[in-house]
């Protein structure tokens, strides 16, 4: 260990999801829209700053967030929590394949028996959004 008390190792390098993911929770968790520099002290000390900023960047252009121009900085929210998020991604993937029945074939039948049914159940209940959910539905 050094004399400042580090032990010479690097901290566990996050993956760009996980950032994306820990950022978005401390959005859905503010009280409001939020500066980033409210998002870095929630996220933890060892993002940098920039980072924080460059993650946010990245949730706008995925529409996971929205944000509005306060004096001379942003204030940030949440257009998507978690689940929203991978909708947006799983959209992204599909939209990037040129085959889109296919892709679609294979994730329906390889999905196990219970979320299969309920996205069966799902799709029926789009069909007809005039239909409000049930008791412990949606």
């Amino acid at each position: 260990m050094t004399r400042d008390g580090h032990d010479g190792r690097r901290p566990r390098r996050r993956g760009q999801g996980e950032l994306e993911a820990q950022v978005l929770s401390a959005l859905c968790e503010a009280p409001g829209p939020v500066t980033a520099a409210w998002v870095q002290e929630r996220v933890g000390g060892d993002l940098a700053y920039t980072t924080v900023v460059t993650i946010l960047t990245r949730l706008l252009a995925k529409s996971a967030v929205t944000r509005a121009r306060e004096g001379r900085s942003f204030l940030w929210t949440p257009a998507a929590d978690g689940a929203g998020l991978a909708a947006l991604r799983m959209r992204k993937v599909l939209d990037g394949e040129t085959n889109r029945e296919a892709v679609l074939a294979r994730f329906v039948t390889a999905l196990p028996p219970g979320d299969e049914q309920l996205l069966r159940d799902l799709l029926e209940q789009a069909e007809r959004p005039d239909e409000a959910p049930g008791p412990g539905e949606g």
